[in-house]
Parts: structure tokens; sequence; C-alpha cells
């Protein structure tokens, strides 16, 4: 038969919890993409134009 639990466990546990629940919100935020680069306008010309390589 299950026993019954005194208050100050049951709220040392949900405390440890909430503890565990917010560390882990923490570093799931800190976990996001890293930063932009500091070049505002970086160069998206990756292909040669056509011009060039019809000639």
């Amino acid at each position: 038969m299950l026993e019954r639990t005194r208050s100050a466990e049951r709220y040392a546990r949900g405390f440890a919890a909430a503890v565990a629940a917010v560390a882990a919100l923490v570093l799931a935020a800190n976990a996001g993409p890293a930063r932009a680069s500091a070049d505002p306008a970086p160069d998206r010309q990756t292909t040669i134009p056509t011009e060039a390589t019809v000639r």
C-alpha cells in the first residue's frame, strides 16, 4: 500500500522539479542559432554570370 508522504517532502520535490525545469529552459534559450556576422551586406554572388560563360 502507498505510504503517505510528508508535505515538506512534496514541496521539496516540487521545488527541485521547478529548478530543473528553469535550468532546462535557460539552456535551451542559450542554444539558439549563432549571431549574424558583422558585415551587413555580404556578397551573395556564388555563380559566374551567363554572359561570361557563353563567349
